[in-house]
């Protein structure tokens, strides 16, 4: 069965910078999904979302924008403003396990209301032609949450429910729970996209065994950690290219480049790298090791000698 590789938004990581130098270097991922637009309750559009969206930011890439909100008024708002940048769907947040968002009542915060779900669809559908698209959990407390939703969804004519298979009170904590996710195969008419753990291309064909029937599969913190992942799954491979360090050497040092020309200070640049190495270090075979160095410079020459120093060092 031929298959679609999608990348899991991820607030903070994967922007439009990340995107492109992950397409232009690796590649394998056929759609990225935008990090989320959110309003808090102002109709103003923030430079940082505009910039992650622009066309002229994303030439040679598919993307699909995505909004978090409780609201109908802010759902519409996001609509008209992305299509009139020229993108005909719009993703559905209904995922989000953070608390910060989730005590707001958005997010996988969200699901266990099937009443306020079900007013926000019937004025996007009835009041935009932006197509809809979901992006959810299994519930925020428990995964038959989700089984409320699904008969609401099915209502209306959404394009596809990607479901990360967790509960919002794990955040990414625990094992995913394939059985509630079979539940969700089992009670809905509409098209489901796998979301979880594929980090490996091991895992990838454990998880295209078990659920036989999902052809649309997303990788989200696998693709940050191993961006040369979903390559690799495209042409059925385990085996790293010869050429390893190099690439992923062109990728840090392009995406540093990048976020330091873009964020004021020292003390912002190396934090966002370090966020980085957080998930980039599990592809190296000491990734604590490799943290504890980033971790440990505390000024730029510092970090781009421990960075150096881990290129030279590692035996792939």
């Amino acid at each position: 069965m031929s298959f679609t590789l999608l990348s899991s938004p991820l607030q903070g990581f994967t922007d439009f910078r990340f995107r492109n130098a992950q397409n232009k270097l690796f590649g394998g991922i056929d759609t990225f999904y935008s990090p989320y637009i959110r309003l808090n309750g102002k109709m103003v559009i923030k430079a940082s979302y505009e910039r992650d969206l622009l066309p002229e930011n994303n030439l040679d890439l598919e993307v699909i924008p995505q909004v978090i909100t409780n609201d109908a008024d802010e759902f519409l708002f996001v609509a008209k403003y992305v299509r009139e940048l020229g993108y005909k769907e719009l993703n559905w947040n209904l995922g989000c396990p953070y608390p910060m968002v989730t005590k707001s009542g958005m997010g996988s915060g969200l699901i266990s209301n099937p009443e306020k779900i079900n007013n926000i669809l019937h004025r996007a559908h009835t009041e935009s032609d932006i197509i809809v698209s979901m992006k959810m959990r299994l519930g925020y407390e428990n995964s038959e949450e989700i089984l409320d939703v699904l008969p609401v969804l099915d209502t209306y004519p959404i394009k596809n429910i990607a479901i990360h298979a967790r509960i919002g009170k794990q955040l990414y904590k625990g094992g995913v729970n394939l059985d509630a996710f079979q539940l969700c195969v089992d009670n809905t008419k509409h098209k489901l996209y796998y979301n979880g753990d594929i980090t490996s291309v091991a895992k990838f064909h454990e998880m295209q065994e078990r659920f036989p029937t999902i052809d649309h599969w997303m990788i989200g913190r696998g693709l940050i950690s191993d961006p040369f992942l979903p390559n690799m799954i495209k042409n059925n491979t385990s085996e790293y290219p010869t050429n390893k360090i190099e690439l992923f050497s062109t990728f840090h040092n392009t995406l540093y480049a990048i976020y330091s020309e873009s964020l004021s200070g020292s003390t912002h640049i190396l934090l966002k790298m370090y966020h980085l190495w957080e998930y980039f270090s599990a592809t190296f075979s000491n990734p604590h090791k490799v943290l504890k160095k980033i971790k440990k410079a505390q000024s730029i020459r510092n970090y781009e000698a421990a960075v150096a120093d881990i290129f030279k060092n590692e035996k792939f």
